[in-house]
């Protein structure tokens, strides 16, 4: 989900407004995950449509990748750019990782009686395969949720995002803007048919082959729609974009269900719009957008800044929450929101000081041993 460009490509422009709106949608999607213990199903999730901020990061992603590198690859390899999303990726699933393991048994509740059963063996053996982001078996499901990652459950998306990057230099950079073209009309099909089939796009975490089918569909198009927009796109000049297009993120994200179970398909076609249409174009604003004041910058710069990191380490927090719903039977979220409110405030420090203590430390040694 991240879309920092390397050091090296900072002689570019930069999109500091692109930076600010994955910020924007990375807090949504505490605020999504804070929300749903107390839903039944994703017919009635209070912060329903949070789980497409995953999409909008893949689309992100898509952009600024092909915006740093596509006019590269004669004075880089492939095996510099695998080098490159390395360091910027892993330090923080490692750290992720980490803290869900070290949180796994203080997170016993009524809904994971087992955990209490697993043995430190097993728990480390998931927690050093969660390093290299692979998924896990089912075999090795700990928690019970058949995640790819029971410690943290977030990384499937990750694991979804390497393998857009594998695509992307090993082959589809070499793609002309037709054949992408063509790639993304066929990807916008078959993102259009899971959602309207399923009535959402939410899944893609289980190692099973729909799972996997899932993940693997809701990361080609918008992945590869970016690519396309950064090779296509000419930005103009347009006036409080960040204002505007926060607004449209969180008014997706934060948009009740269309339709009910009766009619899965209405909620279908709108998540396909979302991200097929509604999605790119803030894209598109986001990188036309002008800054108008350095306080501005600062908001976006910091945003943009902690929102890989409070993405990957949020969850492990999420964990004992979750825990805590489970094992107070009848709360109800006006009764639960001061605690989730102070989560959320205490998830952005905690992102921030890992960013400041860790990450960026990590990556300048990263740097440095990989060069």
């Amino acid at each position: 989900m991240t879309t920092n460009l390397p050091n090296e490509l900072a002689t570019k422009p930069h999109y500091p407004i692109l930076d600010g709106l994955r910020g924007i949608a990375a807090i949504i999607v505490v605020t999504f995950h804070l929300a749903e213990p107390f839903s039944t199903s994703n017919l009635d999730k209070f912060v329903n449509h949070g789980y497409l901020a995953v999409d909008f990061f893949f689309l992100l992603s898509g952009f600024v990748i092909g915006y740093a590198y596509d006019d590269r690859w004669q004075k880089t390899t492939v095996a510099t750019f695998f080098k490159r999303r390395i360091e910027r990726l892993q330090p923080m699933v490692v750290l992720g990782m980490t803290l869900g393991a070290i949180g796994f048994y203080f997170t016993d509740s009524t809904l994971w009686p087992l955990i209490h059963t697993v043995p430190v063996w097993k728990m480390l053996l998931v927690m050093l395969i969660g390093y290299t982001i692979l998924p896990v078996p089912l075999s090795l499901d700990i928690r019970g949720w058949q995640e790819m990652h029971p410690l943290n459950s977030v990384g499937w998306s990750l694991f979804f995002e390497y393998i857009a990057n594998i695509l992307y230099a090993v082959w589809i950079r070499k793609f002309s803007i037709l054949a992408l073209s063509i790639l993304v009309g066929i990807a916008a099909i078959a993102l259009a048919h899971l959602a309207i089939t399923n009535g959402d796009v939410s899944g893609g975490w289980t190692l099973n082959v729909e799972q996997v089918w899932i993940g693997f569909t809701r990361t080609m198009f918008p992945f590869f729609a970016g690519l396309l927009l950064s090779r296509v796109a000419k930005p103009t000049r347009i006036k409080n974009a960040f204002l505007w297009c926060s607004l449209l993120v969180a008014i997706v994200l934060y948009m009740p269900r269309i339709g009910g179970a009766e009619q899965i398909w209405m909620n279908g076609i709108y998540d396909s719009v979302c991200i097929i249409i509604i999605f790119p174009l803030i894209v598109y604003l986001g990188a036309s957008g002008v800054m108008h004041s350095q306080k501005e910058n600062r908001i976006c710069k910091f945003l943009g800044d902690i929102s890989y990191p409070l993405y990957m380490v949020h969850y492990p927090v999420v964990y004992f929450y979750v825990a805590w719903i489970s094992n107070n039977k009848g709360i109800t979220i006006a009764q639960a929101w001061p605690g989730a409110f102070l989560i959320l405030i205490g998830v952005v420090v905690l992102a921030y000081l890992e960013l400041k203590w860790y990450d960026e430390p990590v990556r300048k040694w990263l740097r440095r041993k990989l060069a």
